[in-house]
This record gives structure tokens, C-alpha cells and sequence, in this order.
């Protein structure tokens, strides 16, 4: 049974940085793509990033792009989210999915495996 787990989620000031992790067990990354996904106060579930299976593809929303960063370390059976520049509208929970029939998605219902999520929330 697949399982993931987000963790380095917390309180930051506007203009402060974060780094996401996600970490699986009953598995491993190298067979998955991944994704990241948010949801604010009364918002709908919105795409972040998204990273291939071996790592060498990733995308990003718009809203993101230039400021997140997505990584994949196999050998760690980790995926990092590295988010710089943090605004209060990046304020919500964010949760690591997991497809392995997926190269690279960035829909939400390509999507097998859900963590919990994390909060982040940046004030201004």
C-alpha cells in the first residue's frame, strides 16, 4: 500500500522561503510522476507543479512559475517542493500525489495516491 507523507509546512512572513518535502513508503518515487497540489481558505483544489518519473521533465502553474521549484531525489524516495518568494495568496494546504501510470500530469484526477497535506500559510 502506497503512502505519502508531507512534511515542512509553517507560519512565514511575505517574501520568505519554504521547502516542501513528500516522502513515500510502499513504493518508490522512481516508478511515479508527481504532483503538487494546493487548496487556500474557500478555494477549489488547484495544480502547483509537476515532475516526471526519473525527474527530467517538470511544470509549473503560472502562478508559480519562477518562484517553485520542484525536485526529485529517487535514491532518498523523496520530492521536494522549494517555494522562494512566498506570497499571502500562496497561503493554503498543500498535498503531494502520486500516479504510476502517469509520465508527467498536471490534472488532479491522473492521480492515484494522496497525502494529507501541510499547511502553509504566509503573512503579510
Amino acid at each position: 500500500q502506497v503512502h505519502l507523507v508531507e512534511s515542512g509546512g509553517g507560519l512565514v512572513q511575505v517574501g520568505q522561503s519554504l521547502r516542501l518535502s513528500c516522502t513515500m513508503s510502499g513504493g518508490t518515487f522512481r516508478g511515479y510522476a508527481v504532483g503538487w497540489f494546493r487548496q487556500g481558505p474557500g478555494k477549489e483544489r488547484e495544480y502547483v507543479a509537476a515532475i516526471s518519473r526519473l525527474g527530467g521533465n517538470t511544470d509549473y502553474a503560472d502562478s508559480v512559475k519562477g518562484r517553485f521549484t520542484i525536485s526529485k531525489i529517487n535514491s532518498k524516495n523523496t520530492v521536494f517542493l522549494q517555494m522562494n518568494s512566498l506570497k499571502p495568496e500562496d497561503t493554503a494546504v498543500y498535498t503531494c500525489a502520486a500516479d504510476p501510470d502517469s509520465i508527467l500530469a498536471t490534472r488532479s484526477e491522473r492521480y492515484k495516491y494522496w497525502g494529507q497535506g501541510t499547511q502553509v500559510t504566509v503573512s503579510s
